[in-house]
């Protein structure tokens, strides 16, 4: 900032301090047409325009100033306030650009004052544009089957900006070309039926391997502390997230698996991936109240992940990428466990799911035998699921 400048600024910020708002107002709009690209005279000259109520000469300023950073959260905040007071009907995009810059962490009481007034803006706007959007696909939604109206569900929220795409991100293993669901559709999966249908049988060898003496139930993640794998830091040899399992990386768990034959017998039926230190896994997953699964993606986007819930009271749920389910007893499902996931048990009881390994329906025979040959090469899964 030249001298010029900084003596036009500095008498601004005195007028501005004696209540000469007018005089404070001219100084700065010298001062910053002088500087040419100073964000912060753009800014003052801005929010003193809006004070003395000249919307327009407000806006171009503050615009000058994003033309230096577009994504100023002060700036962007600054233009929805006052595109809100010209034409809130049409102010909502303005919001959504504030919000998306947002820094982490608590506000200012003020800043959070005024975000909260741009949110009821935002949410109008949102609604009318879903509304629209809604009619509009009305008569193609009518001809959709189940699953494609859940997709095109999505795709509407998505491009509302609701929700967002998520995508595989495996830790060790990346197969191309898979197409990648949150939760896969229940058509690609025939055996889920009969999965569920025996229920009630795993659930009485569950209580079996629990009531047997020498059941091995171990923390569900164990691993050395200097490994890095901070994603799986706090529940690491945490006894709130334990598991039981019958297959592990490959290997039977004879102490755990001799108590539950139908079980075992019933997966023989499945497609689960044979990969010598990898495959098959089956356990009986225990989270304990008021745990927290946090933010996590799995090793390895060639295999996927099912659930059969046993054990689940009233409000535990689990996400996976945009999408948020609550677990129901008997009530199966496939997912991607490489896209992100978590989940929670927030009441003061246990719950239990029945979760096991599966390959990828979009792998060929020759495929699998490819993975398989690839991971057990290099050692395993190095921890499993």
């Amino acid at each position: 900032m030249d001298e010029a400048v900084a003596q036009a600024a500095a008498a601004a910020d005195a007028a501005a301090a004696a209540g000469n708002l007018p005089e404070a107002h001219r100084l700065l709009g010298e001062a910053a047409e002088r500087a040419g690209s100073d964000p912060g005279l753009w800014l003052k000259y801005a929010a003193i325009s809006r004070a003395l109520r000249r919307p327009h000469v407000a806006l171009a300023a503050v615009n000058r100033a994003l033309e230096a950073n577009p994504l100023d959260f002060t700036a962007l905040l600054l233009k929805a306030s006052i595109v809100t007071t010209l034409d809130e009907a049409h102010a909502g995009e303005a919001w959504a650009a504030a919000f998306a810059q947002r820094p982490e962490g608590p506000v200012a009481p003020a800043i959070e004052g005024v975000l909260a007034q741009g949110r009821a803006v935002h949410d109008a706007w949102l609604a009318r544009r879903e509304q629209a959007l809604a009619q509009a696909m009305a008569p193609a939604e009518a001809r959709a089957g189940a699953e494609e109206q859940a997709r095109i569900a999505r795709f509407r929220s998505n491009s509302l900006r609701r929700t967002r795409a998520y995508h595989s991100n495996p830790t060790h293993f990346a197969f191309p070309g898979l197409v990648e669901h949150e939760f896969h559709p229940r058509s690609a999966f025939p055996w889920l039926a009969m999965l569920e249908a025996a229920t009630e049988t795993i659930s009485v060898e569950l209580q079996d391997v629990l009531a047997a003496e020498r059941t091995e139930l171990v923390p569900y993640i164990q691993y050395q502390s200097h490994e890095p794998l901070d994603q799986w830091r706090p529940l690491n040899h945490n006894k709130d997230w334990t598991a039981v399992h019958l297959w592990r990386n490959g290997e039977r768990v004879e102490a755990n698996a001799r108590h539950c034959p139908q079980t075992l017998a019933l997966l023989e039926q499945l497609p689960q991936p044979q990969i010598p230190g990898a495959g098959p896994n089956a356990m009986f997953s225990l989270l304990a109240p008021g745990t927290h699964i946090p933010p996590h993606v799995g090793y390895n986007n060639a295999r996927l992940v099912c659930h059969l819930p046993l054990v689940v009271p009233e409000g535990c749920w689990f996400r996976v990428g945009a999408e948020t389910r609550h677990w129901r007893r008997g009530e199966a499902f496939v997912f991607d466990d490489t896209i992100e996931h978590e989940a929670m048990n927030p009441t003061d009881q246990l719950r239990i799911v029945f979760i096991f390994d599966v390959w990828h329906p979009g792998l060929s025979a020759a495929e699998r035998d490819a993975v398989a040959a690839l991971i057990s090469c290099e050692g395993g899964a190095g921890g499993g699921l």
